[in-house]
């Protein structure tokens, strides 16, 4: 059965391992641990102000991930969307899982808006934002705290209902 759960410190490894498998051997993005320090200190990183990590776990296995990141002025940027393969679809419906855990934490926390930014070869990952609610928006446009990566040049945002 899944369910949700915010991080748990065993959960770390196989975090990593579901992280960089999906980014290297799915999706060939050239990227490693050490281009994301932020897997080895969750709890710190994550876990700032109003900010979390949660994830998607099958009894005991990690199968997705979800993270937002407090970026002040009521705002928040989600990290580390990941689902494995294996449990992509409707059918189980694990993102949605994911992002309405971290929706309902953002609108608790009086957050008013939610930032992402993804790659555009991630078209399956861009139809679902699109689908719940986010909004396509120019990199100039964002708030000058989003913390930008790297590789990411498609930039979303979810303003959420007061």
């Amino acid at each position: 059965m899944i369910h949700i759960s915010e991080y748990r410190d065993e959960c770390q490894q196989p975090i990593i391992d579901l992280i960089l498998g999906i980014q290297q051997n799915e999706f060939g993005i050239p990227i490693t641990l050490t281009d994301q320090p932020d897997l080895l200190t969750i709890p710190s990183f994550y876990g700032q102000n109003n900010g979390n990590f949660w994830i998607a776990l099958d009894n005991d296995k990690v199968v997705g991930t979800i993270a937002l990141i407090d970026i002040g002025d009521n705002m928040g940027a989600i990290r580390k969307m990941f689902v494995h393969q294996d449990y992509r679809g409707k059918e189980l419906g694990i993102a949605s899982l994911l992002l309405n855990v971290l929706l309902n934490h953002a609108q608790i926390h009086n957050m008013s808006s939610i930032y992402l930014g993804t790659l555009p070869r991630l078209q399956a990952a861009m139809r679902f934002y699109e689908k719940n609610g986010f909004v396509q928006l120019p990199k100039s446009t964002l708030p000058p705290q989003f913390p930008a990566m790297t590789l990411d040049t498609v930039f979303y945002e979810y303003k959420i209902a007061a």
